[in-house]
């Protein structure tokens, strides 16, 4: 069920009170998703994008970021991705939410 978030810290907290606790990061060498706990990787295929909030700066760029609420298909890892987006998102990170997106 997607909530209304003010701020990137309140979504974030909110997730990982329902369950989405594990740190992933976006690997762009790798094209996946890293597990900062266990070190697990996971590809496009290997997980689900439950919830996706969207922080648009009013005032600085710097601001503009993308919270995921991500889920591996197997239900072993919960956990949130936060990608800046705008002028400060790299452009392999934004191809593998793209690609991500389209597989999720």
């Amino acid at each position: 069920m997607a909530q209304n978030y003010e701020t990137v810290s309140e979504a974030v907290n909110d997730l990982k009170q329902r369950g989405y606790t594990a740190n992933l990061s976006l690997e762009a060498e790798k094209e996946c998703l890293v597990c900062d706990s266990s070190f697990a990787e996971l590809s496009p295929g290997q997980f689900s994008i439950d919830e996706v909030y969207r922080f648009e700066g009013m005032t600085d760029p710097g601001d503009e970021m993308i919270v995921y609420a991500i889920s591996s298909r197997d239900n072993t890892i919960k956990g949130v991705v936060v990608n800046a987006f705008g002028v400060y998102s790299s452009y392999r990170s934004s191809r593998l939410v793209e690609h991500l997106l389209r597989n999720s």
